[in-house]
């Protein structure tokens, strides 16, 4: 379904975990992050990108490689594909793959394109590097934390920020690679606010905002947790440890699991 629009931009969000897709329409290009889960909900997509591109050049942009944002790669053949060093030199890419096969399998779905993970043509090397694309300029800042091959993405002048995993009204942090990183990559999320003119925020599950108080406060909400969170673990405080497990919303065995990785790379990193 779609979540948020206006005149350049369109959001989608799968039934699944409020997991996004954005797509954006610039005067000389399309792009696609994320395409995601189900197959009528990346069809739904096609269906939109189809009526909008033209002539246009077709992007592809994976926000980070974790397999549910990289399930619609195929879908769109022709596409030119976006990510980070750490997305094209990915460890896992048959493992990452694997797991799309086998929630397809778990839960009975077809899809009319093959499952493979994504081969990258424009490569983020470093932070502030611009793609310059007729009038538009699109910035990416590498954030590692969650994953370690996450990347931020600002395209301007439409003010457009797509966070991947992070900044969520709703979900905390998630840290499947480094605290450390996760650290700094909210450091950098308050830099991107301050130096760049942000219209919209695009999360990578939960809701897009247009209010820059309400970015402000999904970054304290991150820090805040971790900073707890670090102190908690560093002195065995196990009654905060599990408060903070009670703050992730809608619990269960996932967000169980979540909260116990947290602590273990918390554990390895301090």
């Amino acid at each position: 379904m779609i979540q948020f629009q206006n005149e350049f931009l369109t959001v989608f969000q799968s039934g699944l975990y409020q997991t996004t897709c954005t797509v954006v329409e610039a005067n000389d290009f399309i792009l696609v992050a994320d395409p995601n889960w189900l197959p009528y909900e990346v069809e739904e997509i096609k269906q939109h990108v189809a009526r909008i591109q033209g002539e246009k050049q077709l992007f592809l942009l994976f926000t980070h490689g974790d397999f549910d944002h990289i399930i619609g790669y195929r879908a769109f053949p022709g596409a030119k594909i976006i990510g980070s060093r750490g997305l094209k030199e990915h460890p896992d890419k048959q493992q990452t793959a694997e797991q799309i096969r086998q929630f397809d399998i778990d839960y009975y779905i077809d899809r009319e394109y093959p499952i493979d993970f994504p081969e990258v043509e424009v490569v983020v090397e470093e932070d502030a590097q611009i793609l310059s694309i007729g009038d538009a300029a699109i910035t990416f800042y590498l954030s590692p934390g969650h994953t370690h091959d996450g990347i931020f993405t600002i395209i301007e002048p439409l003010g457009v920020w797509l966070a991947g995993d992070y900044l969520s009204d709703f979900e905390l942090p998630f840290i499947s690679h480094s605290a450390k990183a996760y650290q700094e990559t909210l450091r950098k999320a308050q830099s991107i606010l301050d130096h760049h003119k942000i219209e919209v925020l695009v999360p990578g599950h939960g809701q897009s905002t247009t209010s820059k108080e309400e970015i402000r406060r999904r970054i304290q909400l991150s820090e805040r947790y971790l900073d707890r969170l670090i102190a908690a673990v560093q002195h065995e405080d196990t009654d905060t440890m599990d408060e903070l497990e009670k703050q992730m919303a809608y619990p269960s065995k996932f967000t169980k699991q979540s909260h116990e990785e947290n602590i273990s790379i918390i554990r390895r990193e301090y």
